[in-house]
């Protein structure tokens, strides 16, 4: 299906592996031209999107600051000559049980995670309200509605975002701007690759698919919902991309058990 949003200009942060990769590489097969910001460079994920054909740059920025947050905007617009897309992907996890959270650890969480988002949104829309379109996507995190151990900075940051799009969304509807927001689950990235056999044993007992997700798979909603072919009466909507894990049920029985439910008088 055609999305209509080929030659379309798009700032994407952290957008150079995991989720932010899935994205890019997504909206390069639909011909979209992008801006990859990142801290670190990682010239491989530029490699792989120009060899889908894609027109792509980087900008290198340390998040943490707003006053560099409105120069990354200023930078992708100059260079693309306007924004069409915005996605708010890049984010960090401290973790640090309750009763040793630290200072350092939670304001360095807070600005990249939620601090960043404000900033570049304000500057993205400022872009976007003269021309009166434009999307803009956050990518938010299912910590939101599983909470997990040690994570209390990175949970606050996200239920953030969460709030902070439906604001977005609804100042910036008479404009024709439309915010979304993704909610993705347990995903192979860079932010779980250090997680043990035995945690993603457990972590993945608690997906009804049974499995993590690819980037790839956030790559397509990300399309959807920046298109205004596909989506164009959506806006504050936040699409979740877990496997079912925001379900959560409660495991009583085994997988057997679960399949057996609805396959037994079934079988001919």
């Amino acid at each position: 299906m055609d999305t209509r949003l080929q030659g379309q200009r798009c700032l994407i942060t952290g957008g150079n592996s995991g989720i932010g990769l899935g994205i890019a590489k997504a909206l390069a097969q639909e011909g979209v031209r992008l801006i990859i910001a990142s801290r670190d460079d990682y010239p491989q994920a530029l490699v792989e999107l120009r060899a889908m054909g894609a027109e792509v740059e980087l900008i290198q920025v340390d998040l943490r600051t707003e006053a560099a947050v409105a120069e990354m905007v200023q930078r992708a617009i100059r260079r693309w000559d306007g924004l069409d897309l915005y996605v708010n992907n890049a984010a960090i996890a401290r973790h640090e049980p309750v009763t040793r959270v630290t200072a350092q650890a939670f304001h360095e969480v807070m600005d990249i995670n939620l601090g960043a988002c404000v900033w570049a949104c304000r500057e993205v829309c400022r872009h976007m309200l003269h021309r009166r379109a434009g999307n803009i996507l956050i990518i938010g995190s299912t910590v939101r509605i599983c909470p997990a151990y040690g994570e209390a900075a990175y949970r606050i940051s996200k239920m953030g975002l969460k709030m902070y799009m439906e604001t977005l969304a609804v100042e910036m509807a008479p404009f024709g701007i439309r915010v979304n927001m993704i909610t993705p689950g347990y995903f192979s990235t860079r932010l779980t690759a250090g997680m043990s056999a035995r945690h993603q044993a457990l972590q993945l007992r608690e997906i009804p698919l049974r499995r993590p997700g690819v980037p790839g798979e956030c790559g397509y909603a990300a399309a959807f919902l920046l298109s205004d072919r596909l989506s164009s009466y959506v806006t504050g909507a936040d699409l979740l991309v877990d496997g079912g894990l925001a379900l959560r049920p409660l495991k009583l029985i085994e997988d057997q058990e679960i399949l057996a439910l609805n396959q037994s008088g079934l079988e001919k």
